[in-house]
């Protein structure tokens, strides 16, 4: 009985030696993969009118994921090409002057104005003639004299008008129509950039994880539609706390197992930043004091990983 207890310690010792030889290559510090997260919205109001993509589905860069309907950017670019339109028209009179059919419109004008003078003159040389007679008061020869000089100014406006529509706009009234003319086509460049908003267009190559809406569903501005990770961007994440810190710094090369694929990665520390709240760390099983400092360890592959497959937040492990 004794020999048989013997043996029984003696197994437990030789698996116990054995299981220490093969921890002694990998540290306690577990971390998790990364990748970074890519995030799809929309800057205008819209229906979502067709979603091209899945969830877990990878897209490249550029690839069209949904089609928005938008009806307002429509209207409001038939109100941009009118404003185009009628500011062109206002520079191109300024620059060639009135037409024909202007300047014949403005004679007419003219000459029921000369009308209206002659008319008014003879009245007043008429009133002012029995006014030296005493056969009108002085009232009634100021209220026609009024009435002349009212005409006068009326043919002096006109010819002034006729006068600039024959010459051609002032300067200043060119440059004011080519401002109005860029502010058109401002506006117009605006309604084309948003028009650009009916289809949400991938970044980058993503995966992606998850699809907010349904089709017909009602996307607000800057609400996130598609949620993914950049599939270029990986990285390894590891919380190190305070005591042990100081075994790292940026740039040293570091060395890391899959612990299931037992596939080895080489890497570096690309950053080290303390983390404030515990509710920060990722470590699986922290084997530390959780009154220290704790700290995360940004590590990128230096290795080639390109026939190897990873998945966001697989456990990860340092090698000594």
């Amino acid at each position: 009985m004794i020999t048989i207890k013997n043996i029984g310690f003696g197994l437990i010792a030789l698996l116990s030696l054995s299981s220490c030889s093969n921890e002694e290559e990998i540290t306690p510090f577990r971390g998790k993969v990364k990748f970074e997260t890519i995030a799809v919205s929309s800057k205008l109001a819209g229906r979502i009118e067709k979603i091209y993509v899945e969830e877990g589905q990878e897209v490249k860069k550029g690839d069209t994921l949904a089609q928005l309907d938008i009806p307002e950017i429509y209207a409001k670019m038939i109100q941009a090409e009118g404003a185009v339109t009628a500011a062109q028209g206002q520079l191109n009179m300024a620059h060639n002057g009135a037409t024909t059919e202007q300047l014949m419109q403005i004679d007419g004008q003219l000459e029921s104005a000369r009308a209206q003078l002659d008319f008014a003159q003879e009245s007043y040389n008429r009133l002012n003639n029995m006014y030296k007679d005493s056969l009108v008061t002085r009232q009634q020869l100021d209220e026609v004299k009024m009435k002349l000089n009212m005409a006068k100014a009326q043919v002096s406006a006109i010819e002034a008008k006729r006068h600039e529509a024959k010459n051609g706009a002032r300067s200043e009234q060119i440059e004011q129509a080519k401002g109005q003319l860029d502010r058109a086509r401002g506006a117009k460049e605006e309604v084309l950039t948003a028009s650009n908003e009916v289809f949400l267009l991938a970044p980058a190559d993503m995966s992606i994880e998850t699809v907010s809406l349904e089709e017909g569903e009602l996307l607000t501005p800057g609400y996130s539609l598609f949620n993914g990770y950049k599939k270029s961007s990986l990285y390894f994440r590891f919380t190190i706390n305070e005591s042990n810190i100081y075994d790292f710094k940026e740039g040293k090369e570091l060395v890391m197992v899959n612990p299931y694929t037992e596939e080895a990665i080489e890497g570096k520390i690309l950053a080290i930043k303390q983390l404030a709240h515990y509710a920060d760390i990722t470590s699986t099983a922290p084997l530390y004091d959780l009154s220290e400092s704790v700290y995360e360890l940004k590590v990128v592959p230096t290795s080639d990983i390109s026939e190897l497959q990873f998945y966001t937040n697989a456990t990860i492990l340092l090698k000594k």
